[in-house]
């Protein structure tokens, strides 16, 4: 039993998968309008070597950009590019957050820790990428 705490953890995973989809929301935009960056495609695919994303999506531009699709990028995903950028487990956590203030449950302090893990692993694994230039 985590007590107390559960709330301020709830609150931790609701805000860090809101930051998670903004984000993730602004690198698909990105790939949608033709301006896609390496850090970009990193995070969404999770392919974290900037030779391995050249391989795949072949040179950017001389402005740095990456010319592909969003179906490009979901067929080069990665597992780590699911731990950092999957939309569906964002707001999964968040209706785990929400559900452990609705209702008491056995197992809603595993679930919250669990949505919790996950997120941190996501920021942690976010740190690796390389930096937007």
């Amino acid at each position: 039993m985590i007590g107390s705490a559960e709330p301020i953890i709830a609150i931790a995973v609701i805000l860090s998968a809101i930051v998670s989809l903004i984000g993730t929301g602004a690198r698909k935009q990105a790939v949608l309008e033709g301006r896609a960056r390496a850090a970009d495609l990193c995070e969404l695919t999770g392919i974290l070597e900037p030779r391995v994303l050249q391989d795949v999506f072949g040179p950017p531009t001389m402005d740095g950009f990456y010319t592909t699709t969003l179906e490009r990028v979901k067929q080069a995903r990665q597992p780590l590019g699911l731990i950092i950028s999957e939309d569906r487990a964002d707001i999964a956590c968040i209706v785990v957050a929400v559900a452990t203030f609705l209702t008491s449950h056995p197992i809603s302090d595993l679930v919250l820790m669990i949505a919790a893990a996950y997120q941190t692993a996501g920021w942690f694994i976010s740190v690796r990428l390389p930096e937007k230039k």
